[in-house]
């Protein structure tokens, strides 16, 4: 007697997916195939993390929350922020720069890893169970407006249809003070490594790392810090612990005795996994959130100049071994340039470099590309931009960014006072820029671009009809070359061009399930 048993195997593994993405695993096929295939599918579960605002008592902010509409998500879930324990402010020094409003920050000591909490595990208390914010449904963006200095870190998690593209941004106003100005980010995914080049530890710059655990168990951090002449004694050599569902900042320069206006600051997780951003605040020109670097390459785009800026700077670091050798280009709205007497920057391995460009862009939106002139070394790089002059002057930074693979999100768009810039840094392409409804009211509107290569175009922005409140924009390339982004909010501050600029990376969404497949026969007599 002859039996045959036909075993047809699915396996699905898929990694953190904007924080946690998680997968039903598909039915199996009906067709008896070997090898392996791949397709993509919306994921099903999504964390963020939003740092402090504020500690200034004149701070009002905004977070506002959406999800797109996704094909094929999965039914019911939820998406809702909650507060996060608070920091043990054992890093933070003697002082919060952020509620003075003299001209500078006082000195303060550094902290001993003595105080550290005894008992990490148990030191925060859980975050209330009753969310801040809450999206209603896919589609339509929620506001939630808030005054003052004790609003905390924020906790996000979205399931089921609300997961695909869930996207938190938070927007600060301070009207005076150090680092006064428009302070926007969006709100991060946890992970367990990050680079801020821009950030600083000069006398007249107070940056804050913002550290926040998404898990029920603690997490050890560790910061490095690198100069111009390579990496910088700190202080705290065991590392910081942050708590479980808790947050912790930490004063740069308490890490160190050497005040540099440039540095780049490492996060790397020793265990666990954390949100990171750097809070920075200058004493004369304002502030603004450094949002994360993209991963070290040997090229970089950095999008998104204001065309009315007084002034930007590159830093650039190298974390290899290897010196890297950057061409810069200009690429405005007629196509790609060579700054003059701007054509290059040598960035030593281990160390920071910068470069002050000016008014690079001259009147122009612009994007700054950085290429290899030989070996490809890899780097990360960040600008840090100036609106105004004199007393008037606001501070933003745009970080080298990742291209939008399939879609990407910007929250808070106002009918004036938004830019959406586009790059196209290799090839034509063809992005189509949707608008939702308002917050509280208002009905969406899209429309298609097409971008020339080597350009930057600052698009006519598809503002929902009958707007109340702000909106969302939702950008998706459409065919061509690789898409960059980046979302400028402008708002006058008691006389003050305060401005903020967010990059924009791809949702993540969707996420590649591969399943595995084999015909297994077994013949028994």
């Amino acid at each position: 007697m002859n039996r045959t048993m036909s075993l047809i195997a699915g396996a699905v593994a898929l990694a953190a997916v904007t924080g946690v993405a998680v997968l039903t695993a598909p039915e199996p096929q009906t067709a008896v195939t070997a090898g392996a295939t791949a397709a993509e599918q919306p994921v099903e579960r999504t964390k963020l993390l939003c740092p402090s605002p504020s500690r200034a008592d004149i701070a009002d902010t905004v977070h506002t929350a959406f999800t797109p509409v996704t094909e094929g998500a999965a039914e019911g879930g939820t998406a809702e922020l909650l507060a996060a324990a608070a920091s043990s402010s054992a890093y933070e020094g003697d002082e919060d720069a952020d509620d003075q409003a003299d001209a500078g920050a006082e000195e303060t000591e550094r902290p001993d890893a003595s105080e550290e909490p005894e008992d990490p595990d148990t030191a925060a208390q859980k975050p209330s169970g009753k969310p801040v914010l809450k999206l209603k449904e896919p589609g339509t963006p929620v506001a939630r407006e808030t005054s003052g200095g004790e609003e905390p870190a924020l906790l996000g998690t979205a399931d089921g249809r609300f997961a695909p593209g869930w996207t938190v941004q938070q927007t600060t106003s301070v009207a005076v003070g150090t680092g006064r100005g428009l302070h926007g980010t969006a709100c991060g995914v946890p992970d367990t490594d990050f680079w801020f080049p821009g950030a600083s530890t000069a006398e007249f710059r107070t940056d804050y790392v913002h550290l926040t655990n998404p898990d029920d168990s603690a997490a050890v951090v560790d910061i490095e810090l690198f100069g111009p002449e390579g990496q910088l004694e700190t202080s705290i050599p065991d590392g910081i612990t942050v708590p479980p569902l808790g947050t912790e900042r930490v004063l740069l320069s308490t890490l160190t005795d050497q005040p540099l206006p440039d540095v780049t600051a490492h996060v790397s997780v020793r265990s666990g996994r954390v949100g990171a951003q750097v809070q920075a605040l200058d004493t004369g020109s304002g502030g603004d959130w450094i949002a994360p670097a993209a991963e070290p390459a040997g090229s970089l785009v950095l999008p998104g100049i204001p065309e009315d800026a007084t002034s930007v700077r590159l830093i650039a670091y190298a974390p290899g071994d290897s010196d890297a050798d950057l061409a810069l280009r200009l690429a405005s709205p007629s196509g790609a340039i060579t700054p003059a007497g701007h054509e290059s920057l040598h960035v030593k391995a281990g160390m920071t470099a910068s470069m002050d460009l000016k008014d690079v862009t001259r009147g122009e939106p612009g994007s700054l590309l950085l290429t290899p002139t030989g070996r490809d070394i890899p780097v990360v790089a960040g600008l840090q931009v100036v609106r105004g002059k004199g007393t008037k002057q606001e501070t933003a930074f745009i970080p080298a960014a990742a291209p939008v693979t399939t879609r990407a999100t910007a929250l808070g768009n106002t009918a004036k006072g938004t830019t959406l810039s586009l790059v196209a840094p290799t090839a034509d392409a063809k992005v189509k820029v949707t608008s939702s409804a308002g917050t509280e009211g208002g009905k969406g509107a899209s429309k298609t671009y097409e971008l020339k290569r080597g350009t930057t175009t600052a698009v006519e922005l598809p503002v929902p009809s009958g707007l109340e409140g702000t909106y969302a924009l939702v950008i998706e390339p459409v065919s061509g070359g690789p898409v960059y982004a980046a979302r400028t909010l402008t708002r006058n501050l008691g006389g003050i061009a305060g401005f903020t600029v967010q990059t924009l990376p791809d949702d993540r969404g969707r996420v590649a399930v591969p399943t595995a497949e084999q015909d297994l026969t077994v013949l028994q007599d």
